[in-house]
């Protein structure tokens, strides 16, 4: 109730209801006025606060923040060539990710902190698994994938409008390990596939290793890919597949409209190019509904949807899947050679811990952490960075798109930032071209507390000396 009053409020600011300085009334005229008691209204206050839209005053009470007038600036949409390039940036992505450090703040990672996941409900599962599954699950599952966790995978996709049964679900290792199984079938070395910029690191370097082509397309930071020019690719280009991450993408937070999505597929639909979509953030959404997805409006078969647990429930237990439509034979020939089976035990404690319930009940808590500290590290950002700084406006995931001076090279700022003990992601790693040199993701999944608002006040430090 406290969180539903919490919303309100902001509601009220961010639409000028509430300008600065306003004062808001005092906890016992909210009481009186609403009902409420006065710890509800007490904790809606003071996670107002948090959000960096109040403030209070001793002997006076609560007023309306300045920082919540600041004009957020949305980044500058992409602009890459339309032709075929690699910059390495490998020796980069070794640096940024190939040492975790406990005492270095992980502002780099792309998965949730320990904190926010439901560890000891999970360990239980586990016990349970061990001990209903055969062999005590030490033994090759089906090749398809555990049967309970694909029902619940399909009936799962209700939410973002599918109509899946659990035969139309492969489960995999994880959601790279979908994407590259996609990529084996549809594509042989030297084939040419396309990609929203930046796009994760994971998929370009996934697509080097398959000798593969990559042709970044131009995109918008906060509606995703800019279809005319991916018309324009389609038509004039062979391109064997498309790549895309339709909800909260990683980097940068997009989100491809519903209009967007129907007009992709019938794009791909038209062209005859598969879709391979990366939907993992899709149930980390900040409002009052699940987004679609372009499997959504897919009638032909042309999109294959991958997506995992990795970023909502437990990275380690390597539990993803593919919806590949009218490719699932061949996708199925690819998993068994390259893959047999999918982790017997942690699949069964998945696929259970969606049957029960769990799932819904540990996403709803994780999506109201993220959405607050999305709006904390905005806050921040804007309060301490150089004027001029662009941050995005990610509805949900992980990520913070954040672009400075132009003055700024994020891959030396981020050893300098790692002098201080905190790890940034360089916006150079998303592109296999010269872009991004001034930008760089903050990933937003660690429990927010007033050190990790004084690590971000350093980084904004560090960027006014570079100026």
């Amino acid at each position: 109730m406290y969180l539903q009053f919490a919303d309100r409020i902001e509601k009220q600011i961010k639409s000028g209801v509430l300008n600065v300085g306003d004062k808001l009334p005092s906890i016992r005229e909210v009481c009186a006025e609403t009902g409420y008691s006065m710890s509800t209204v007490s904790k809606a206050y003071y996670e107002v606060e948090s959000r960096s839209l109040i403030e209070s005053r001793p002997q006076s009470g609560y007023y309306v923040s300045n920082i919540s007038s600041r004009i957020i600036t949305e980044p500058s949409s992409s602009k890459p060539a339309l032709s075929l390039q690699n910059i390495e940036s490998e020796d980069l992505i070794d640096l940024v990710y190939g040492d975790m450090k406990k005492e270095v703040t992980m502002l780099s990672l792309g998965f949730p902190s320990n904190e926010l996941l439901p560890i000891a409900k999970l360990n239980k599962g586990m016990v349970q698994a061990m001990r209903s599954l055969p062999n005590s699950g030490t033994s090759y599952e089906d090749i398809q994938g555990n049967p309970n966790l694909r029902k619940e995978i399909a009936r799962w996709s209700f939410s973002w409008g599918g109509s899946l049964t659990e035969e139309d679900i492969i489960t995999t290792p994880g959601c790279i390990s979908a994407i590259s199984d996609c990529l084996m079938t549809l594509t042989k070395p030297g084939d040419t596939i396309i990609t929203e910029s930046p796009v994760y690191f994971g998929v370009l370097q996934l697509a080097k290793s398959l000798g593969l082509y990559v042709m970044e397309l131009p995109t918008n930071m906060t509606t995703g890919i800019e279809l005319e020019a991916l018309k324009k690719v389609l038509a004039a280009k062979k391109i064997k597949a498309c790549v895309l991450m339709s909800n909260f993408s990683n980097p940068s937070g997009s989100s491809m409209p519903v209009e967007h999505k129907k007009e992709a597929v019938r794009l791909m639909e038209f062209y005859n190019v598969p879709l391979i979509e990366d939907d993992i953030h899709g149930d980390l959404y900040f409002g009052s509904s699940r987004p679609t997805n372009c499997k959504t409006y897919d009638e032909s078969g042309i999109v294959l949807c991958c997506s995992s647990v990795s970023k909502t429930l437990a990275p380690g237990y390597r539990v993803g899947w593919v919806s590949p439509g009218k490719f699932k034979k061949e996708i199925l020939r690819t998993k068994l050679y390259h893959t047999i089976s999918s982790p017997t035990i942690t699949h069964e404690v998945v696929g259970d811990f969606l049957k029960n319930g769990r799932y819904e009940n540990h996403l709803r808590k994780i999506r109201q952490i993220l959405n607050r500290n999305c709006t904390n590290y905005i806050n921040t950002v804007l309060e301490s960075f150089p004027s001029g700084t662009k941050v995005s406006q990610p509805q949900g995931g992980f990520f913070l798109w954040v672009e400075l001076d132009k003055k700024i090279d994020t891959t030396a700022f981020y050893h300098l930032a790692l002098k201080h003990n905190i790890s940034i992601a360089p916006g150079r790693i998303f592109s296999f071209q010269n872009q991004f040199s001034n930008c760089m993701r903050l990933s937003f999944g660690l429990p927010w507390s007033n050190e990790l608002r004084a690590s971000i006040q350093i980084l904004g430090k560090l960027a006014e000396k570079q100026l």
